[in-house]
């Protein structure tokens, strides 16, 4: 009987295959996207979880009173550590690591790479396992190092590399060779190696090599820039953890830090979705919603074709009964073929996604678990997702039309039961408002990311080029420094370079608070603190408001210069006021006198308010990362090359890594950058799978009405009164999709906005544009589809029944 059912459903598809084919490729289309979000969304959920003993690792936050005065990320260094000694009851073990990037070195390849120096605890404490190595031992002796299997490949060309050496650069400039005593193998994302997408460390040494590094502060509670991490015994949670680490922090934290900090431990495998203000979970939940809402437009059209076609089974159903076909039967029947469309689609979308998932893993800027990567349950999902929409859709034209009488079926009428126009309507006018939903929140995006790279940064971000450069951070190492700097700045393709600790990317080198001389230290503002040298206003372009910046080829010392927002958190008006005026740094016997202000710019993400900024003259605090070089106008790629070769010259065994200021802002709004390009991807299938429900309704309806297009013909009507009669009911439809939308769309991305500081208003361009937009699309559809019926002569149309 099932083999009966399953083979008349199969020639009732087939028999109806255009009305099939817009099924099956409008909801494989809805599914496989759902597929991917929701692979990419599954993918994110599992960061951090496949840890060892992941439910007890935990990851020290820190919340500072004033947010400028410390890093969320980073906490006093010997926090952790002395947990474990001091609360042995409640710590199991511990992780501290500092980032560094320096020179590694091998033969004639000189890169700059990340390298975490932490504690020896890295492997054992979180299951990381060596493909070649000894985890107990790898780093026991100074001058070791353990590094990804990726990286053994790039610099030996095979992984099995243990006694390998590799040469490292220090800040000083000298160069030492460590000897490679582990492999890792490959490990999944985690927010140990990987704290954020600044920091993707490739090389891991332990803290006995620190002193080579100059990185001796591990045990010092000033030293607030340590990620930290603990794992707790069975049954300890964040709640028992206060007031260790509060009785920690009063009882030893500097005058200055312990009245301002406040460190809450964060479950590790939750910490991945929370950091940046929760940007990872807002990413995932607008991707959530935008895959429900193409999936349910893709579910609604299939829903929406199936029950229009239906009608037009009325005679069969009446035959089928006076057959003695039971109403049980004849329900079975179609769910039977719906169920079968719905497996199509399905099988269609699984297949496409191998081919989709690449394109899809580029946008999204992350790699995407192909589909042997699920746990096994997962196959219940497409399973209960056939079961689920097969019924769905074929249920109501099986309940209604099984119900007819046997005579009124054979002559095609629907009799005493209405037919199904309001459903259709209804189910069309829902899909219309969630193309519309999606199509004006992608419209916002974009207006949103677009706005982070056309406003008035502050500053001139092009044709400015950075590169980090060894370091010997010392008063000899900077006059070199500067030296080679001059060097670059007389090249003819060279307007202006600038050696700095910071470039305009939002990771500054500390948040000193700084107060006004000859006042208590408790009113102290936390301020952003950029080290530079005399050129960087004038290669980055900074208005200069009152004063004058940092001399050439001078310390400056004990000079600084304020931004006009650090001018006014201190009490003074914009202008000259500000300028002689002193200034001091709690625990710094330096009194400071304010030299200049600038205008303010925007130091890093627009999701922030520009903070208070003092700049500090890199002679005067010998400490520095880049070189950031203005060029000309002109031929770039020209340029690029002739600084290349200037830096083998001047700096050789360091590598020329550049980046443009453009590819810098994209690193940081990087999230928003995924955001859009999924929104638009949304877009485009949305109006794919409304274009393909539109073509489906418009043809069954004129299909329907082919008898009535030929009496108003006879009776006069002309071509374009036929053509507009059908426009008319898809207006009608689309108005009232519009007026769902439009506030749904506004409430939505009104909340996405508010967590920018800075942000667009929302205006009525992106709500005008959409509504019209497919106002017009199927405006035009509805005209392709019906002038060939409007056409046709009267005469055929009568005869069709």
């Amino acid at each position: 009987m099932l083999k009966n059912y399953f083979k008349t459903a199969w020639r009732n598809i087939t028999k109806r295959g255009f009305y099939s084919l817009l099924n099956i490729v409008g909801l494989s289309t809805g599914i496989v996207f759902t597929f991917l979000i929701g692979a990419y969304v599954w993918n994110e959920l599992q960061v951090n979880k496949k840890l060892n003993n992941a439910k007890n690792q935990f990851f020290l936050k820190s919340e500072w009173k004033n947010p400028n005065q410390g890093l969320e990320i980073t906490t006093l260094a010997p926090l952790s550590k002395r947990l474990k000694e001091d609360y042995p009851n409640l710590v199991a073990n511990y992780y501290r690591w500092d980032g560094i990037t320096s020179v590694v070195s091998k033969g004639d390849k000189h890169l700059r790479e990340g390298i975490q120096l932490g504690d020896s605890t890295l492997l054992s404490m979180y299951g990381f396992e060596l493909l070649h190595g000894n985890a107990r031992t790898a780093f026991s002796n100074p001058y070791s190092a353990v590094i990804t299997k990726a990286t053994a490949v790039k610099y030996f060309g095979k992984t099995d590399v243990i006694g390998e050496n590799i040469s490292i650069q220090n800040f000083s400039g000298t160069n030492h060779d460590f000897s490679i005593t582990g492999v890792l193998d490959d490990i999944p994302e985690n927010s140990v190696t990987q704290l954020n997408d600044a920091n993707h460390n490739h090389f891991f040494i332990p803290l006995n090599t620190a002193d080579y590094f100059g990185r001796n502060a591990f045990e010092a509670w000033t030293n607030i820039y340590i990620p930290s991490y603990i794992e707790v015994k069975d049954g300890v949670n964040a709640k028992d953890l206060e007031k260790a680490v509060s009785q920690l922090i009063q009882q030893n934290a500097p005058d200055g830090i312990k009245e301002n900090l406040t460190v809450v431990p964060v479950a590790l495998h939750d910490y991945y979705l929370q950091k940046d203000n929760g940007l990872v979970k807002r990413m995932l939940y607008a991707l959530s919603f935008i895959g429900l809402f193409i999936l349910l437009m893709a579910i609604i059209n299939f829903v929406n074709i199936a029950v229009s076609s239906s009608s037009a089974r009325i005679k069969e159903i009446g035959v089928r009964k006076v057959l003695g076909g039971l109403r049980k039967q004849i329900i079975i029947q179609f769910l039977a073929e719906s169920v079968i469309l719905v497996l199509f689609s399905t099988v269609l979308a699984i297949a496409a996604y191998s081919f989709i998932l690449p394109f899809f893993g580029e946008m999204v800027g992350k790699q995407i678990p192909g589909l042997l990567s699920f746990p096994l349950y997962f196959i219940f999902i497409p399973a209960l997702m056939i079961f689920l929409v097969g019924i769905l859709a074929g249920l109501y034209p099986a309940i209604i039309l099984s119900s007819l009488k046997s005579v009124d079926s054979i002559k095609g009428k629907l009799a005493s039961i209405k037919e199904n126009v309001w459903l259709r309507k209804s189910l069309a006018g829902f899909q219309f408002a969630m193309a519309g939903v999606v199509i004006i929140a992608a419209l916002i995006v974009s207006q949103q990311v677009s706005y982070f790279f056309s406003q008035n940064l502050g500053y001139n971000k092009e044709y400015v080029v950075s590169s980090q450069v060894p370091r010997d951070w010392s008063q000899q190492g900077v006059q070199k420094m500067l030296n080679i700097r001059s060097q670059f700045a007389a090249m003819p393709q060279v307007s202006n370079v600038a050696l700095s600790y910071e470039i305009p990317n939002g990771n500054n080198g500390g948040q000193p608070a700084v107060y006004k001389y000859g006042t208590d230290s408790t009113a102290a503002i936390a301020m952003q603190v950029l080290i530079t040298d005399g050129h960087y206003l004038d290669t980055y372009e900074i208005p200069l408001q009152a004063g004058s910046f940092f001399s050439n080829n001078s310390s400056d010392s004990g000079k600084v210069i304020l931004n006009a927002k650090a001018a006014a958190a201190l009490g003074w008006k914009p202008g000259e006021e500000a300028v002689g005026q002193q200034v001091r740094v709690p625990g710094d016997p330096t009194i400071f006198t304010v030299k200049g202000i600038t205008a303010d710019f925007h130091f890093g993400s627009m999701q922030q308010e520009i903070a208070p900024i003092i700049f500090m003259n890199v002679g005067f605090v010998p400490t520095y990362r880049y070189l950031s070089f203005k060029l000309k106008p002109g031929n770039v790629s020209t340029a690029i090359a002739a600084i290349e070769k200037k830096w083998a010259a001047v700096l050789p065994g360091s590598a020329f890594e550049y980046k443009f200021m453009d590819d810098t802002l994209r690193n940081l709004y990087k999230t928003e950058i995924q955001l859009k390009q999924a929104a638009k991807t949304a877009t485009v299938l949305s109006l794919i799978i409304v274009l393909l429900g539109i073509i489906g309704m418009v043809s069954l309806s004129v299909q329907k009405r082919t008898k009535e297009i030929g009496i108003r013909k006879v009776l006069g009507s002309s071509v374009g009164g036929i053509i507009i009669l059908f426009v008319k009911e898809f207006l009608v439809i689309i108005f009232i999709g519009a007026l769902i939308a439009c506030p749904v769309a506004w409430f939505i991305m009104r909340g996405w906005l508010d967590d920018y500081a800075y942000r667009i208003a929302i205006t009525a361009q992106p709500f005008l544009i959409s509504i019209s937009g497919l106002t017009l699309i199927t405006t035009l559809l509805i005209i392709i589809q019906t002038i060939k019926s409007a056409l046709t002569n009267p005469v055929k149309s009568l005869r069709t029944e």
